[in-house]
């Protein structure tokens, strides 16, 4: 089998965070390949139907005294979004699409079905990786390397050092399976919100549910006669330990039909016809092993509204934690018009553990509270498109992604349409 293995720059995973970081890269000149596990881009919207957006804009006054909205996530992120606009809305089919045609377009090279089974090192330096798929195992060798896995992976494999979930006992935030169910009538469904809810919360009291979430978390979908269910919870399984996440995959279907069944024994309006019609291929990460990288991004930071200096990215999506033992949801909401910046040094590893490697998306280097907010699609994606940048940088300038021109970084993530919140 003849393949070229030799490229610029190599991105671990398809999510938005490595498509943002390999459209970054081939827009900037350099030969890229996107290696993927599954069989699409897309991510956690595809594997785990992640839907919809969470909140990636504030309001702020303009001169006048009105209010206008202030998008925080911008750049590649802007350009999916509108491209879905401009199909009739986020569907999930259609992302796939999108992201394939971007890909060509761009003279992206995409391998599907290739996972990350090998790193070969040269002191702090990656000369090439290995990936498993149906034709044996495949060896890339590149100039850069960029970690969009979502779980740190690559750097795990290459010796990087992480931490895995929250400070004092290493949990992560649960893990989710999300479904979707059809035949609903949605109208008189939500006209009911305070019924089911209140029904939940008292048979969840009663020891009738064995999925600890304090409410049902749905959605409106955009197809007619279908909700998506954000609502199943696993707590206290390690989300990168494999007989952990298929107890986890098991038991989420478990809750699925227990929902199901829920609706169906209280006879919940609007739900009457309502047929469960998929869920998830892939259980829902939120958090779980993290870069401790030249800097750790924290909770205190967000909260501060800090402006980094060498900023790459913004939000001010809240500081959502799912409890990791069981029941309730904590929430920090950012005051209007209010945001963080989130700096490029929570993208690279310490200079003594890898000099060509950068890491994109929710696995960056950060704590625990701070990652509970820049762990969303449009910020991931932002990450995604400022380490595709930096990756460049780094190679035009002969150096370390340690060493990389941080200016420059921002001067072309500002000239491409991306934000750095400065």
């Amino acid at each position: 089998m003849n393949y070229q293995n030799t490229y610029d720059i190599i991105v671990l995973g398809g999510g938005f965070t490595g498509c943002a970081a390999a459209l970054a890269a081939s827009r900037q000149g350099k030969k890229v390949l996107l290696l993927e596990a599954s069989g699409f881009l897309g991510g956690a919207a595809s594997n785990c139907l992640i839907y919809p957006f969470m909140c990636y804009w504030t309001s702020i006054k303009k001169e006048d005294g009105t209010k206008a909205r202030h998008l925080l996530s911008r750049g590649i992120f802007g350009e999916i979004v509108a491209e879905l606009n401009a199909r009739g809305g986020f569907e999930d089919e259609t992302l796939k699409v999108i992201l394939d045609e971007m890909m060509v377009s761009a003279g992206v090279q995409v391998l599907f079905h290739s996972t990350l089974c090998g790193v070969e090192k040269n002191g702090t330096h990656i000369e090439n990786v290995s990936v498993a798929t149906k034709a044996g195992v495949l060896t890339f060798h590149g100039k850069m390397f960029i970690d969009c896995t979502g779980d740190a992976d690559l750097c795990v494999t290459a010796g990087v050092p992480t931490k895995l979930g929250r400070e004092k006992d290493d949990l992560c935030q649960p893990m989710t399976l999300c479904f979707r169910v059809a035949n609903v009538d949605k109208k008189t469904f939500f006209e009911n919100h305070d019924l089911w809810q209140r029904l939940y919360k008292e048979q969840l009291e009663q020891g009738k549910f064995s999925n600890p979430r304090e409410n049902i978390l749905v959605f409106n979908h955009p197809i007619e006669g279908v909700l998506h269910f954000n609502t199943t919870r696993v707590v206290k399984h390690n989300p990168v330990d494999p007989f952990d996440v298929t107890k986890a995959e098991m038991e989420a279907r478990r809750q699925v039909i227990e929902i199901m069944n829920f609706f169906r024994d209280n006879q919940i309006p609007g739900m009457e016809h309502a047929r469960l019609v998929y869920t998830a291929p892939s259980i829902g990460v939120r958090e779980s092993r993290m870069l401790i990288g030249e800097y750790v991004l924290t909770g205190d930071d967000l909260v501060a509204c800090t402006k980094f200096e060498d900023a790459i990215a913004a939000g001010n999506y809240d500081i959502d934690i799912h409890n990791p033992e069981g029941t309730g949801t904590s929430h920090y909401y950012f005051p209007e018009g209010t945001w963080y910046t989130i700096p490029y040094r929570s993208l690279i590893p310490k200079s003594n553990d890898a000099d060509n490697l950068l890491v994109g998306g929710r696995c960056i280097s950060a704590n625990h509270e701070a990652q509970a907010s820049i762990r969303i699609m449009p910020i991931c994606a932002t990450t995604g498109e400022a380490a595709g940048v930096g990756a460049c940088v780094t190679i035009d300038g002969d150096t370390s992604v340690q060493n990389a021109d941080t200016k420059k970084i921002q001067e072309i993530l500002t000239a491409s349409g991306a934000y750095t919140g400065l």
